[in-house]
């Protein structure tokens, strides 16, 4: 492969795929990893995220060789482009790799470059791990209950982007079809209607659900909930949780088994290696992320409940500025955080890392070097313990020392060298 303005590091080594397995990678000590630093504070987190990243790994004796690419403002600097054909071939080439927040320009042809990074390399899953750091102030009384992995759905439902402005002739058609060929007229009001279409398939929705059992499974987690509102839009949401539940019945033994199995069959009692796979009504999950948060361990939803869900979830533990996230495909891995681009606080050296730091977390687990992983978690928490922490965090503290971006990140690496 060629690439027109980006360097390919000549020490590393590629991840390769294990053979016949599409989530197996073959990873060497010093693999090259594709970073897009990104757009507004990205140019902050980014670089210092790196720095922690690399100081976690060399501690544990191994080294990443890191390829930057670009997409946003600063790919459009480099190509006149915002998502070059560069940065997609280095993620489908390198297999692992991740970025930082990425601003859409208007007119840029996207709706979201994010959401059409997910799509061009068909990342179905957005995984997102919420835990409590010990320290971390927080918006509930017991924070540490919180731990939860939600698997959003990433290429349909209402993200899909098909839909049509009130007012063209594009929207009227759609209309006229939907009122007149699908007797469904009483149910749009009249004058200006914008419309869209509401995709969700048994293939998204399988492979979607096969990964949060298979993930449940091999972290020892208790259960799947599939999260839907399948009461009121029965043949998508609804489609959703049936189909979940054929996936459960059809494709694992009796260590994957439904809640309505556990009670018919094992009178609710389920064997330590046993995942239940149950559902929940999507609004009233929002209720129980609060009430009932220790009973949730993996949620598999749709996109729109996805997104929703697990931002809720995130500011339990303490909010977006710690809240890490990855995008899976097969064969694929593109760690990012939750949190947007925040322009305006861009250059300042001032916002937190953390939850870029934390997806880099998620990712040296994705490649099975859980040591570093470790590390790094155990020196951003002793950081918040010692109240040396960012501007979002020392405001919500009681004689806490405030730090900027980067010196964060000094704070963390002399953590990590001290504890390694």
């Amino acid at each position: 492969m060629s690439y027109d303005r980006v360097e390919v590091p000549s020490s590393g080594e590629r991840i390769e795929l294990a053979a016949g397995d599409e989530s197996e990678f073959d990873v060497p000590e010093n693999p090259i990893v594709p970073i897009i630093y990104g757009d507004g504070v990205g140019t902050d987190v980014g670089p210092a995220a790196r720095r922690v990243l690399d100081a976690g790994v060399e501690a544990t004796g191994r080294e990443i060789e890191w390829m930057r690419v670009y997409a946003g403002a600063s790919a459009r600097e480099e190509y006149d482009s915002n998502l070059p054909d560069d940065t997609l071939d280095a993620f489908r080439e390198f297999k692992v790799g991740i970025k930082g927040p990425l601003t859409t320009p208007v007119g840029a042809g996207y709706r979201s470059l994010n959401v059409a990074l997910r799509q061009r390399l068909d990342l179905y899953a957005n995984v997102r791990p919420t835990y409590y750091i010990d320290g971390m102030p927080s918006p509930v009384e017991s924070p540490e209950t919180m731990d939860m992995v939600s698997f959003r759905e990433n290429t349909e439902d209402v993200y899909a982007g098909i839909e049509w402005e009130a007012g063209t002739e594009e929207a009227e058609q759609v209309r006229e079809f939907v009122a007149e060929e699908m007797n469904f007229g009483d149910s749009i009001h009249d004058g200006p209607v914008g419309i869209g279409v509401k995709p969700i398939s048994e293939f998204g929705t399988k492979r979607l659900v096969r990964r949060a059992i298979d993930y449940a499974l091999e972290r020892g987690r208790d259960t799947v909930t599939l999260v839907h509102k399948g009461n009121i839009m029965k043949f998508t949401e609804g489609a959703f949780s049936d189909w979940g539940y054929e996936v459960t019945a059809e494709e694992y033994g009796e260590n994957v088994i439904s809640e309505d199995t556990l009670w018919e069959e094992r009178d609710g009692e389920a064997a330590d290696d046993t995942v239940v796979v149950n559902d929940r009504i999507a609004d009233n999950m929002l209720q129980q992320l609060l009430t009932r948060t220790d009973q949730y361990d993996v949620l598999a939803m749709p996109n729109l409940n996805g997104d929703y869900l697990s931002d809720s979830a995130g500011a339990q533990i303490g909010g977006l500025g710690v809240a890490p996230g990855a995008n899976m495909g097969d064969g694929r891995f593109v760690a990012e955080p939750v949190h947007g681009s925040a322009p305006k606080y861009a250059g300042q050296d001032k916002v937190n890392p953390s939850a870029m730091i934390l997806s880099g977390r998620i990712m040296l687990e994705h490649l099975g070097w859980e040591d570093a992983s470790e590390l790094i978690y155990d020196a951003i928490e002793e950081a918040v313990l010692d109240k040396r922490v960012t501007y979002d965090i020392e405001r919500q503290l009681d004689d806490a020392e405030r730090v900027g971006t980067s010196e964060f990140a000094d704070v963390v690496i002399e953590n990590i060298e001290s504890n390694a």
